[in-house]
């Protein structure tokens, strides 16, 4: 089975703290479990104390605990958002704005004000663009390095 690079690049997108997202290579479908659910599956929590839309996915929890068929997608951590922004600021050929966009990026409250400013020079399709790219390139070395068959 080929595994979409669309589809892990979208779940890369959608990383939160609290979770994480893996890849069923049986299936090709991207399960995200909470680390409560997890954690759950490892204590072999009885299911019956958990509520009815929980279950299932401490169920894939436990699937994932016993190792068969699960891969973990790189973490929000392993795709150092931070590091794509920088390589945008400096693929932008208006000087102006690549220093606007650097100068952006430096201290406390970053994201924000690197988003704020992509609004307000009117390039925010184009960083969207570019980070989908990105991902899409971190997708293919993950898919890579596990061996997997992928098609973009």
């Amino acid at each position: 089975m080929k595994v979409k690079i669309t589809k892990i690049a979208d779940e890369l997108q959608m990383q939160f703290d609290e979770s994480s997202a893996y890849l069923n290579t049986a299936d090709g479908e991207v399960y995200i479990v909470s680390y409560e659910e997890l954690s759950a599956a490892e204590e072999n929590d009885p299911i019956e104390n958990f509520p009815e839309w929980q279950r299932e996915n401490i169920k894939i929890a436990q699937q994932i605990i016993c190792g068969k068929n699960f891969i973990k997608l790189p973490s929000q951590y392993d795709i150092h958002e931070y590091t794509i922004m920088k390589k945008f600021s400096y693929s932008i050929h208006d000087s102006k704005i690549s220093e606007a966009l650097q100068i952006a990026i430096q201290g406390k409250g970053a994201f924000r004000r690197f988003k704020d400013a992509c609004y307000k020079f009117g390039i925010i399709d184009q960083w969207y663009s570019y980070k989908t790219e990105a991902l899409k390139d971190i997708a293919i070395a993950w898919c890579q390095e596990n061996d997997l068959e992928y098609e973009v």
